[in-house]
Order: structure tokens, then C-alpha cells, then sequence
């Protein structure tokens, strides 16, 4: 029989001894997460908040010109960092840590991982950002059409997010040596740009009022230009706060806290997983059980600040 994957010194000493529980732990800790989450409060209070702080007035008033258009972009962005749609890009710090330049002390060469990453997340959310523009209001985030009792766009979200959900599960165990890695054949630049790239399509699926609202101006422009550069401005404001916490660990520690870590090939092995799989979980759990139950579909516990 045919060994999923073969074991090699490497391999072996990149894997870490209580994997299974590793596994069980972090599965758990992204349900909880998913059952815990408070929308009201994270896309309301926090993201509102923002908005209204950065923009020094209403965030729900409308975009009245191409400039206005493009701050609102990146504000909204930032604004969306912890949002449903967006919170599970912080999986991509475990993985940036662990490379050997994290371990350094100089900014330039910290930094290039985390350059990676937005290039990925710029090329997706620019297309996208320019297709938008041009298919116009038609686009289903934008429409009012429903599919029985589920809007189009909450159907496009559900799918979207189920899917990078068990992408990233996948990623998770991969990285403890269950599953092959889809990525083995890139290089370490190669899977910063596609772990930037999955953070990119978030956009796809996302249902986040305030991204809409920048999506709907964009889409009426039908400028491809204008819709690409809206779309990368997000999507960079969505990683700000993400890129801050990488620096912070890599960069503020002085290279300690990656030097931590990569010092034994099982615990940067071990980190990685749990960050991919509490945060495909997540996603998973919530959009595509948690997100269902709201059109009665199945029963999913409902906590009192959810209802």
C-alpha cells in the first residue's frame, strides 16, 4: 500500500508528537469561537466606530466623489479587520514567522514576507475590484435577488467562506504531515503570495455592509480601473492591523520570539497547523452551519448577545 505521505528525518522531526491532540484543540477552539462570535458587536461597534472616527463623521452617509470613494475603501478595511469575514487572516502570521527572515533584525528583510503576502492579496482583490466595476450592479453581493428564503449575496458568502475554510483546514494539516501540502511545489516566497491570495478572496464572499457600500459606487463607476484600486485599497486596509502584529512578534521581539520558534522544526510546524485550523474552522463552522441556521435551515446554538 501506498503511504500518504513519506516519512523522512525531516519530516519526522517537523512533526509534532501530540499531533492528534494539537488537532483536536485547535478544532475546538474554532468552534467555540464560531459559536462565541458576536457580529453586532465586531461589524457594528467596532467596525462603526472606526469608520465614524477615521472618516470624522457618519459612516453610513454616501460616497459623494472618486477620491471620497477610494479613502472610504481603505478606511472600510481597516475598519473590517475583525469582522467574520476577515478575522482568519490572522492565520497568516504563524506561517510568516516561521521563515528564516523573520529571525533577522533588519526591517527591510523582516518585511519581505509580509510584502509577499500583499501581493497576493493585491492581484486577487484587483481583479476582482476591476470585473466588479465592469459587470456593474449585477454582481451578486450587490443584488436584492433571493435564492428561496437566502439572499444572493449571503448564498455567495456561505459558499465562498465554506471553501477557504476547508482550504485552510487543509493547509493545517497539512502542515503536521496528515494531510500532502497542496503548496510543497513553490518556493517560501511562492506560499506567502498564495497565503496572500486567499486572503485576497475574501473580498469574494464578503457580505460586510460597509465593503458593499464601497462596492456599489465602485460598481456604478464601470470604471475597471477605479473598481481594481478600491478593491486592493481594502484588502490592504483589511491586513494593516495583521502586518502589526506580525512586526511586533518578528521585528519588536528582535528576532526572539521567531527564533522561538523556529528553533524546533515540530513547534513552528505545530503553530502554523493550529493558526490554519482554528481559523478554517471558523470559517466553516460560521458560515456555512452557524450563517444556514438563520434561514432555519438546522439548529445551531444561539447565544443571548446574538439574538
Amino acid at each position: 500500500m501506498t503511504r500518504l505521505i513519506e516519512s523522512t528525518p525531516d519530516t519526522v522531526s517537523a512533526t509534532p508528537r501530540h499531533r492528534w491532540w494539537l488537532i483536536l484543540f485547535s478544532v475546538l477552539a474554532g468552534l467555540a469561537v464560531a459559536v462565541l462570535w458576536s457580529a453586532k458587536l465586531v461589524d457594528k461597534e467596532i467596525g462603526g466606530t472606526v469608520m465614524s472616527t477615521a472618516l470624522g463623521g457618519d459612516a453610513d452617509a454616501a460616497i459623494s466623489s472618486g477620491l471620497a470613494g477610494i479613502v472610504f475603501a481603505f478606511v472600510s478595511g481597516l475598519a473590517g479587520t475583525f469582522t467574520a469575514c476577515n478575522v482568519a487572516a490572522f492565520s497568516a502570521v504563524a506561517p510568516m514567522l516561521a521563515r528564516d527572515e523573520s529571525v533577522g533584525t533588519r526591517l527591510g528583510t523582516v518585511l519581505r514576507p509580509l510584502g509577499f503576502v500583499a501581493i497576493g492579496a493585491v492581484v486577487v482583490s484587483g481583479v476582482y475590484g476591476a470585473v466588479g466595476a465592469l459587470v456593474g450592479t449585477g454582481m451578486p453581493q450587490l443584488s436584492t435577488a433571493k435564492v428561496g428564503a437566502v439572499s444572493a449575496r449571503s448564498v455567495q458568502a456561505i459558499v465562498v467562506f465554506t471553501v477557504l475554510g476547508l482550504i485552510f483546514v487543509w493547509l493545517g494539516l497539512a502542515a503536521v504531515r496528515v494531510l500532502p501540502d497542496p503548496l510543497r511545489r513553490l518556493s517560501a516566497n511562492g506560499r506567502m503570495v498564495a497565503m496572500g491570495a486567499l486572503i485576497g478572496a475574501f473580498l469574494i464572499g464578503r457580505p460586510f455592509g460597509l465593503f458593499r457600500k464601497m462596492f456599489a459606487y465602485a460598481a456604478e463607476t464601470h470604471n475597471p480601473f477605479y473598481g481594481a484600486s478600491a478593491f486592493v485599497l481594502q484588502s490592504l486596509g483589511n491586513i494593516v492591523v495583521m502586518a502589526l502584529v506580525f512586526l511586533l512578534l518578528a521585528y519588536g521581539t528582535r528576532g526572539r520570539f521567531a527564533r522561538w520558534l523556529v528553533a524546533v522544526p515540530s513547534r513552528a510546524a505545530a503553530v502554523t497547523a493550529g493558526s490554519f485550523l482554528v481559523g478554517g474552522v471558523f470559517m466553516i463552522v460560521y458560515w456555512g452551519l452557524r450563517a444556514g441556521s438563520k434561514f432555519g435551515y438546522w439548529w445551531f446554538p444561539q447565544m443571548p448577545w446574538n439574538s
